[in-house]
């Protein structure tokens, strides 16, 4: 419930802190005192719009706070812990407008947006009045009242929750289908793909060593015709070759046999080279006889080299990236794989959502059948007594016609009204009188209060056009909210003053440069003094003071 209203520098409001307890809380006031004031102050932390003309002037700024208790508003406070914006105490709203038309809200401190701060105003308060009754014109409202007095709230939850399920899994299987063609053609595709790389079967490090080979047979003329002259140089030319001249050397120094020095140096190393040259022939004869000039391996060889690099000219890689390459359309190959094989999961499970929707929602619609003809027949039975005989009030269940589940179930709910005999049912969004709008809202708000979640109802004049007994019995029902709730109401008949659990006065302070709103919660001497003064006028009187203590008296007492 609302327990503090702070307001600064608000049309004629200097400043204004007021406490609020449970129960009715009557608010009066001479006219233009500032009464709705207080109220247009409260719309702005619940997320009405604003602009820089509500600042008072000479102010820089407006600043209004509202302050609610959350502990009996579970949904309220499941709302700011999602946002993460609970806290340990009441829950703070706040709204600040500059002068120059800019506007901040905050909740519990943070920064907000204003949708933010009428999303949660809508759990915790409804204001009702003569032009503006808020939630009570929707029928979303209707749909949740009627679901609360049924006590399915949890089922239409459950039937929300299916139709989200259902829809969620429509569009992602959409998704998923609307690929199709496209899927199908990007399936083929890598299939044929992969086929010629696994037909490949490139090996490790085999693309290195087949080209080493292919060098080495591309060459193989030339080498061997390299291998043959070193050989005929070094031992086979007749003309002379290397051996024969070591052997022709060392041999005429060996004629000279038992130099020393310098002699025998060159002597011994002469003969050094021509072993190492023996050797080298050796060698060399040894690689000439076994080497393998195989024109069909060499034909081989061109051929695979031709085929990978082919492929790879294909994919416009280099030759060494394709095993990266098949690695990379494979897995590609298994994610398509995969979302036919979601298709049919999301299928099975777009079909048993359907049913379990079906089954939940025809149970809500059974649950509200039989709750809209006793919720009609009792609020019809308050608007009479509201001044409105022969007003009908009904309850309209009409099929939504849409083949695909529907977050609030098979029907759509509006409350059908008739306020005087003879005319029409209509919805409520379009009953014409102020006055008649009112009084209907209270009947509903009295019917539905014990299950509805929003605890701190306002009424704004819903006294206007009223008046006797009829106003005897709206004051009667506004506390009969009271005493199961909060129930704001400003009012300008002593008959619903009366019956208040506590009393609010609205009055206009003069000083020497200014005028503003200030508020008295009233105690029993100045309520009974105030209701004197709506019955009798400015002049008070004893007959008006003591009809006055009995209406306050006789309230108390009932």
């Amino acid at each position: 419930m609302l327990v503090h209203l702070s307001i600064h520098n608000y049309a004629i409001v200097d400043h204004l802190d007021l406490e609020l307890d449970a129960g009715m809380s009557a608010i009066s006031g001479e006219t233009g005192a500032g009464k709705s004031i207080m109220l247009d102050a409260l719309g702005l932390c619940l997320g009405d719009r604003a602009d820089s003309g509500v600042v008072r002037p000479g102010a820089d700024k407006a600043d209004i706070l509202a302050s609610f208790d959350l502990t009996d508003i579970p949904e309220a406070r499941a709302w700011l812990a999602e946002r993460d914006l609970d806290s340990d105490g009441p829950c703070i709203l706040r709204r600040v407008i500059t002068a120059e038309g800019r506007s901040r809200g905050y909740i519990n401190g943070s920064p907000c947006p204003q949708a933010d701060l009428k999303a949660i105003g809508e759990l915790i308060i409804d204001i009702h009045s003569q032009h503006e009754h808020q939630s009570l014109l929707k029928t979303d409202t209707h749909r949740r009242l009627l679901d609360e007095y049924a006590g399915s709230q949890e089922l239409a939850r459950q039937v929300q929750l299916a139709a989200q399920r259902w829809k969620q899994t429509r569009n992602e299987l959409e998704r998923i289908s609307s690929q199709g063609d496209e899927q199908r053609a990007r399936h083929q595709l890598l299939s044929y793909q992969l086929e010629e790389l696994e037909n490949l079967a490139l090996g490790d490090n085999e693309l290195e060593q087949l080209e080493q080979e292919h060098k080495a047979l591309s060459n193989a003329e030339a080498l061997l015709g390299a291998c043959r002259q070193v050989l005929d140089l070094c031992s086979e030319s007749d003309a002379g070759n290397v051996l024969s001249a070591l052997t022709a050397s060392l041999n005429r120094l060996g004629a000279f046999g038992g130099q020393g020095g310098a002699l025998g140096e060159a002597s011994n190393l002469l003969a050094s080279a021509q072993i190492q040259v023996e050797e080298a022939v050796g060698e060399l004869n040894r690689f000439v006889d076994h080497f393998d000039a195989d024109p069909q391996r060499q034909q081989f060889l061109e051929e695979r080299l031709d085929t990978i690099y082919t492929l790879a000219r294909k994919h416009r890689i280099q030759p060494g990236e394709l095993a990266a390459l098949q690695q990379q359309l494979f897995e590609e190959l298994e994610n398509l794989n995969a979302d036919d094989e979601a298709g049919e999961r999301l299928a099975e499970e777009l079909a048993a959502y359907a049913r379990h929707y079906q089954e939940k929602a025809a149970e809500l619609s059974k649950l509200r059948g039989n709750a809209a003809e006793r919720l009609a027949a009792a609020v019809e039975r308050e608007m009479q007594a509201l001044g409105m005989p022969g007003g009908r009030f009904s309850i309209q269940l009409q099929a939504i016609n849409s083949e695909e589940p529907h977050a609030n179930g098979l029907e759509s709910v509006e409350f059908m009204v008739s306020a005087n005999p003879g005319q029409p049912l209509r919805g409520l969004a379009k009953v014409a009188s102020g006055g008649e709008l009112s009084r209907i809202s209270l009947a509903i708000q009295v019917i539905t209060a014990q299950t509805s979640r929003v605890p701190t109802l306002v009424f704004d004049e819903v006294d206007v056009g009223i008046g006797g007994p009829t106003a005897e019995v709206v004051g009667q029902l506004l506390r009969r909210l009271g005493e199961r709730g909060q129930v704001l109401c400003v009012t300008h008949l002593p008959q619903v003053a009366a019956q208040g659990h506590q009393h609010l006065f609205v009055h206009k302070r003069r000083g020497e440069d200014a005028t503003s709103t200030a508020v008295s919660k009233l105690d029993e001497s100045g309520r009974v003094e105030e209701i004197a003064r709506m019955l009798g006028g400015v002049d008070l009187t004893e007959e008006s003071l003591a009809h006055a203590r009995k209406m306050v008296t006789n309230a108390q007492a009932a």
